[in-house]
């Protein structure tokens, strides 16, 4: 989605409407600044609030992710390029997320190994070698969970047995044995255990 295109249609619906950006942002109980922020294509409007703006405006959803209003005889063919634009931006998301996994795991790791050294040549009482490590730990594994509930959101996993991608439960994947991001779980379409790996689209054409 071109969010400067969808901005300055924002700006001219508005304009049509006679609505200054005061106005518009009392409507929606917001701030003016953030529908400064849409018109200039700095941020989109959150999806909480879009149905509302859309009706101020007297246009569609699909319009206003279009950045036009669309005919009839458009509607599906830009439908299908929105959902695919969708589709791409989240796979770009998913990329990043998974990058993300990988570094928060890493220093995670990091700061478990870096309480155990300072515990071990680090002359301290025991009590506080005991709290360094215990922090360290705790660390840890607060760090772990959110890799691994990236893990469990980020993309899809793909059932070596039937094909079929989806997303799987946190606990599902988090107690799975795994190598790498190939995790053996069941899969919930044909109920087999396999080795399923992570995939970044729910579609095999959109790979």
């Amino acid at each position: 989605m071109d969010q400067v295109r969808i901005g300055k249609f924002i700006a001219k619906c508005r304009k049509e409407s006679g609505l200054t950006q005061m106005q518009l942002a009392e409507m929606l109980n917001i701030t003016d600044r953030a529908v400064s922020k849409w018109e200039t294509g700095k941020a989109m409007p959150d999806s909480s609030i879009m149905l509302e703006l859309c009706g101020i405006l007297n246009i569609t959803v699909n319009d206003l992710l279009s950045g036009e209003v669309i005919t009839m005889d458009d509607y599906k063919v830009n439908s299908e390029k929105l959902l695919l634009e969708m589709a791409k931006q989240k796979q770009e998301a998913d990329k990043k997320l998974l990058a993300l996994e990988i570094l928060i795991g890493v220093l995670s790791m990091i700061v478990l190994l870096g309480a155990c050294a300072v515990a071990a040549y680090v002359p301290m009482a025991n009590w506080l070698m005991g709290c360094i490590i215990a922090a360290g730990f705790i660390v840890c594994m607060v760090g772990l969970v959110f890799a691994i509930r990236i893990e469990q959101t980020a993309g899809y996993y793909e059932c070596a047995k039937c094909g079929h991608r989806y997303v799987p439960g946190f606990w599902s994947v988090l107690f799975a044995m795994h190598v790498n991001r190939t995790r053996f779980m069941k899969c919930p379409e044909c109920h087999r255990y396999s080795w399923n790996k992570k995939v970044l689209s729910k579609d095999k054409n959109k790979e």
